[in-house]
């Protein structure tokens, strides 16, 4: 079962990595390598307990990889031209910490 997830993890990164760096070639490669590198160091762990740490930091990277990362293109020496991906811009909704009071 842990064999299924760990797949799934690496497959999931390789996409979103696809995704996140998409046109950055050096990026995609260093990303990729990187991803590769990670797995292959730790194939041969067989505790389960350790393998469920590795699987949730692996997660955690994907989700700020997915979440947090935005593709920057120099236009000239001092500008950087933000390229967000689609499904990082969202409604800009106000935010309230306070609860909505009842009258």
């Amino acid at each position: 079962m842990l064999g299924l997830q760990v797949l799934q993890l690496f497959r999931t990164l390789h996409r979103t990595r696809q995704q996140v760096f998409k046109n950055d070639k050096r990026a995609l490669e260093a990303a990729r390598v990187k991803i590769n590198e990670e797995f292959k160091k730790h194939k041969n762990e067989a505790s389960p307990e350790k393998i469920e740490e590795m699987l949730k930091m692996g997660s955690d990277v994907e989700l700020l990889l997915r979440t947090c990362v935005i593709q920057g293109i120099h236009t000239d020496r001092n500008t950087l031209k933000l390229v967000p991906r689609n499904d990082l811009l969202t409604e800009n909704v106000p935010y309230c910490d306070a609860p909505a009071q009842k009258q």
